[in-house]
């Protein structure tokens, strides 16, 4: 009876090992399954990460064409070193992760896991693990970004009108009371290959408003628009007009060719500069009044024309990094029509990229 125990604790002991070696094993196999899969995706991230280093050199290559720094000859020769160096680079990464997933899978049926300890050892020091940082996904390194993109901005500052002969510390408007909003939406075309010149152009809304000093206000004489002097305490006296210009800017700064999810395009968040003009109509014009009557707090709002010119056109620039601008734009165009002194509006302030 004692020898029959004893042979059945041997055959259960030998059964419970045996089972868990089987088990250590369909581990260690799922696991090197595992890091086979992953070592195909290093292949393919491999090819994107080296087409984008190429990218970036043929961008490089063609800046230098542009500034006459190497001939067209010069360039030609460079790109094609270029696609032939990173051709190489990924077909030697390529090979090494080959043998790598070789030697594995020779290893997949029979290894233990002392001899899985040494095959993670081996894997883990290959250089291309390097790869499994997180890339985005690209299309081949000749795809060509949009050369057209759109957006939409937004500007603010303060407002004023200049008056021929007349100094800013005289004027009759109120220096830095007056404000102005300005949003718009518009197009931009990169105008060569490098992207460092670009052509911006849509329409705009100006928001303009100007206040008066010294208890005055706006009226209407025949065809021209005068001061005077208001019948009641004024706390308030400001002139409103909106305008519909389409403005235009040829835009200078550098930009750099990027790739986003199975796309390129320009980036444009660099140092940047922005001239040119615009031209549209005057949309309306009101005035509003706050001033005191009888103790009593009191609103006015006149909606006239004010003979403010219909046709408006100016000079436009701006300068600034990233989505942020310093902004400022000049009226050619006489604020009011038929006035004996000309007067000009001028705005200055921020401009922001949405």
């Amino acid at each position: 009876m004692k020898t029959i125990i004893i042979s059945l604790a041997l055959f259960i002991a030998a059964a419970v090992g045996y089972q868990s070696q089987a088990q250590i094993n369909i581990e260690v196999k799922n696991n090197i399954e595992l890091k086979i899969e992953e070592l195909q995706k290093q292949k393919n991230k491999i090819e994107k990460i080296e087409k984008d280093k190429l990218r970036e050199e043929v961008q490089e290559i063609n800046e230098q064409l542009e500034n006459n720094e190497i001939t067209a000859t010069e360039a030609a020769d460079l790109k094609k070193a270029a696609a032939e160096k990173r051709a190489l680079n990924i077909q030697n990464q390529k090979n090494i992760i080959d043998e790598n997933i070789a030697l594995l899978e020779r290893n997949a049926e029979t290894v233990e896991g002392k001899e899985e300890k040494k095959i993670d050892a081996y894997y883990t020091s290959l250089g291309f693990l390097k790869y499994d940082e997180k890339i985005e996904d690209v299309e081949d390194y000749d795809s060509i970004p949009e050369r057209t993109t759109s957006n939409t901005y937004v500007a603010f500052g303060f407002n004023h009108a200049l008056i021929d002969n007349v100094s800013l510390s005289d004027s009759p408007y109120k220096l830095g009371g007056s404000r102005f909003f300005e949003i718009g939406f518009g197009w931009q075309t990169m105008l060569n290959q490098a992207g460092s010149l670009r052509f911006n152009y849509g329409f705009s809304v100006h928001l303009n408003g100007l206040k008066v000093k010294d208890n005055m206000y706006f009226v209407e004489d025949g065809d021209q628009t005068i001061l005077e002097e208001y019948e009641y305490d004024l706390k308030k006296a400001k002139l409103n007009y909106g305008n519909l210009v389409l403005p235009l800017h040829f835009e200078f700064g550098k930009s750099t060719i990027k790739y986003g999810s199975k796309e390129a395009y320009y980036d444009v968040d660099h140092f940047k500069v922005g001239l040119g003009g615009y031209a549209g109509l005057n949309l309306g014009s009101s005035q509003k009044l706050k001033y005191k009557k009888d103790g009593e707090n009191t609103k006015a709002k006149i909606d006239e024309d004010y003979n403010i010119e219909k046709f408006i056109y100016g000079l436009s620039g701006y300068v600034g990094y990233g989505d942020w601008t310093l902004y400022a734009r000049y009226d050619l165009n006489t604020l009011f029509k038929d006035n004996p002194v000309e007067q000009h509006n001028v705005a200055v302030g921020v401009r922001l990229a949405l």
